[in-house]
């Protein structure tokens, strides 16, 4: 009995491997059909899991936005990528002190200062050009006395630089720059005599050399040893007093003008400067300017030092803080000028070290 089932058995799972087998093979002789017929599968769908796995992770394929939040800032438009970069910043820094009853005494005293700074570099491979405008200009108010005057410049400067390749950071370059003032100063308490003006002095600075200029655009180093130095004094009372180098005027005995004074006082000398910005801390910017400047001609070795150095400590996006200092020394601004009794100078003076520090907190906004 256990024999015949087993022979059964046998013979079930042998019959349906040769037919599958004489099914596969082709008949020598016969041709072969390769018709290809595309086949469409039709998936049912599939039932929801009901028992889930510890630790298994399932997504919704659902999209809802009652967890969405509107942004907090409007889209930036796309722009096209320019090689040009641009500065606009204007600035007020004020500084105030009030005294109401005061027993240890005190005038009460307001001081303003205004910043104006655009600036238009362009840089592309083997060129670059960097054009820069401050302006600034402060004043003072203070019970019992008139408006002073504490800052007042005009600067704009313009470098043009060329490298022959990409890698090195050495420029050949041409540098011109300009800087004056607003509106006349004078040696408070007296109002009446300007000891400047508007061009009176007006620096320019024309000449060419080599510039080092860091990747990030924040560290420039300019030599030039030819660079001619132009000093406008286009007022003539202070161009007769000689006022900042230029040629006075010459007198007679009696004091009377015989030939006026130059207006325009030229020289040609060595120039270095450097422009340094950098964020020595969190919210803390330093700003470094300095021009060295020596003529062939007249005074070699002698240099001119004009060295700003500025602090920008920021409290939010509007309001900061500036603590910065200003250093001048040229020997043609002379100083302690001596008269006799009939006004005829007897010791024109003599050159020192000018010194302004700065310290405001106000609001800049850029644009």
């Amino acid at each position: 009995m256990q024999y015949n089932v087993f022979l059964k058995l046998l013979l079930f799972l042998l019959i349906p491997l040769q037919w599958m087998n004489a099914q596969d093979t082709i008949p020598p002789g016969q041709a072969v059909d390769t018709t290809v017929i595309d086949t469409v599968v039709i998936r049912k769908e599939q039932f929801k899991v009901k028992n889930i796995r510890r630790g298994v992770n399932l997504t919704s394929p659902f999209i809802s936005f009652k967890q969405t939040k509107p942004l907090t800032q409007n889209l930036k438009k796309f722009r096209i990528p320019s090689f040009w970069e641009r500065i606009n910043k204007i600035g007020i820094n004020l500084s105030e002190v009030a005294f109401v009853n005061w027993n240890a005494g005190g005038n009460n005293a307001v001081s303003a200062l205004g910043t104006a700074r655009f600036a238009r570099n362009y840089k592309f491979r083997y060129i670059q050009w960097d054009n820069e405008l401050q302006f600034r200009y402060g004043i003072n108010a203070q019970e019992g006395r008139k408006i002073r005057k504490t800052d007042d410049a005009i600067r704009l400067t313009s470098t043009f630089g060329y490298r022959r390749d990409t890698i090195s950071n050495w420029y050949y370059s041409a540098k011109a720059s300009f800087n004056t003032q607003f509106s006349n100063g004078f040696k408070y308490p007296d109002r009446t005599t300007p000891i400047s003006r508007f061009m009176a002095p007006g620096y320019s600075f024309l000449g060419a050399g080599a510039s080092y200029i860091s990747k990030n655009q924040k560290f420039n180093l300019y030599i030039s040893p030819i660079t001619q130095k132009s000093t406008f004094v286009l007022d003539q009372d202070l161009a007769d007093k000689g006022a900042f180098g230029v040629q006075k005027a010459v007198l007679d005995t009696d004091g009377t003008i015989i030939q006026e004074g130059e207006n325009i006082f030229l020289e040609f000398g060595f120039l270095i400067t450097n422009n340094w910005e950098t964020e020595v801390a969190k919210n803390t910017n330093m700003r470094h300017r300095l021009s060295l400047y020596t003529d062939y001609l007249s005074s070699f070795g002698n240099v001119d030092v004009d060295w700003e150095l500025n602090f920008d400590l920021k409290v939010n996006k509007y309001i900061n803080a500036s603590i910065g200092t200003h250093i001048i020394y040229d020997d043609d601004i002379l100083f302690d000028e001596q008269k006799n009794e009939n006004g005829v100078v007897t010791d024109p003076g003599e050159p020192r070290i000018q010194f302004k520090q700065l310290l405001g907190v106000g609001i800049a906004y850029d644009f």
